[in-house]
């Protein structure tokens, strides 16, 4: 029997670095509503096929459309992920699943379809600024990597512009950003902002401080270093303050990331508002209310007082670019 409009199901993804979630979703009254939603890791699997069939396996549905945020440039309907081994098309997609409608985007794409719909608790205010609407927003997500996207208003309604702005140029601001940067670039090479401002620029940037310093790591932090995720431990141990150096590591990276978010609401004129996705700054809400962060975002020179009167917001909802994927979705019906 064919599915009713109020009853069409759509697939939704969001393809991750680390993990992909994926989740089924009816129409709901603002926004599409949740029927099952289940997260894979990333790096076990072959390719994104695999993890589809795993999940369709356990819940069978019958689609309407699909659509999957994936990091990475999507170009005519092709991926070829920025952090994983994977090549994904909406062709090949449509094919192996016989599904009638298939969409691939950006991830940060994903999430900046979600902005519009986020409300109250799904969002952590860093300033007093209101929001405006009907004025561009800007997205930027540090997590395993650096994503951002653009939210243009343009007769009723915001359309989601891709960006792979993580991957220009880190720009220093300060002589001790300098020492960083050609730290980097003897490691590197070219020296990209997501360099700096993801998990592994995270990293980067503590490591940089230990040689810098000449600091004596901890034995005990150094095993930590070899057994889990070092960017989680850097994150952990400067929010306890149990390590010194780890928390100055975080206090850099919160100011690169201010004044690189200055840098993006100044270029799209993102007087709409800034948006913090991915990851990283919902864990580090400590640290983004301390002065650095907004001193770096509106340090702008003559533009400095246009800068503080724009909104600066953080998502907390880690599935905001699974619901982005959804509303995509739908869009297609």
């Amino acid at each position: 029997m064919a599915k009713g409009r109020n009853d069409a199901m759509v697939l939704a993804g969001d393809i991750g670095g680390t993990k992909t979630n994926l989740g089924l979703f009816q129409r709901g009254g603002r926004r599409p509503a949740a029927a099952i939603m289940e997260s894979f890791p990333s790096r076990e699997a072959p390719g994104l096929e695999k993890i589809v069939e795993q999940f369709l396996e356990k819940h069978p549905a019958s689609l309407v459309s699909a659509s999957f945020g994936i990091a990475g440039p999507v170009i005519h309907g092709r991926c070829k992920t920025t952090n994983l081994p994977w090549e994904v098309s909406e062709a090949g997609l449509k094919k192996r699943f016989k599904w009638p409608r298939v969409r691939l985007i950006n991830d940060l794409v994903a999430t900046a379809h979600a902005v519009p719909l986020l409300q109250g608790k799904e969002l952590y205010r860093l300033n007093r600024e209101r929001d405006r609407g009907g004025e561009n927003i800007v997205l930027i997500a540090p997590g395993t990597g650096l994503g951002m996207a653009l939210l243009v208003f343009h007769e009723g309604r915001y359309i989601s512009v891709p960006s792979e702005g993580g991957h220009i140029g880190f720009s220093p601001t300060k002589e001790e950003e300098v020492s960083l940067w050609r730290y980097l670039r003897e490691r590197f090479g070219r020296v990209s902002v997501e360099r700096v401002l993801s998990g592994p620029g995270l990293t980067n940037i503590y490591r940089w401080l230990r040689d810098f310093r000449r600091y004596q790591e901890p034995a005990w932090l150094k095993e930590m270093f070899e057994t889990r995720d070092p960017a989680r431990v850097i994150t952990e141990h400067a929010l306890n303050g149990k390590d010194l150096l780890c928390g100055e590591a975080l206090e850099v990276f919160v100011a690169i990331l201010g004044a690189a978010a200055g840098n993006l609401a100044l270029t799209c004129m993102a007087t709409g508002g800034v948006y913090l996705g991915g990851g990283i700054p919902p864990k580090i809400i400590s640290f983004l209310e301390k002065p650095k962060f907004m001193e770096a975002f509106t340090e702008k020179g003559r533009f400095s007082e246009f800068m503080r009167k724009i909104p600066v917001r953080v998502i907390l909802n880690d599935r905001a670019a699974l619901l982005g994927a959804a509303t995509s979705a739908f869009e297609m019906i």
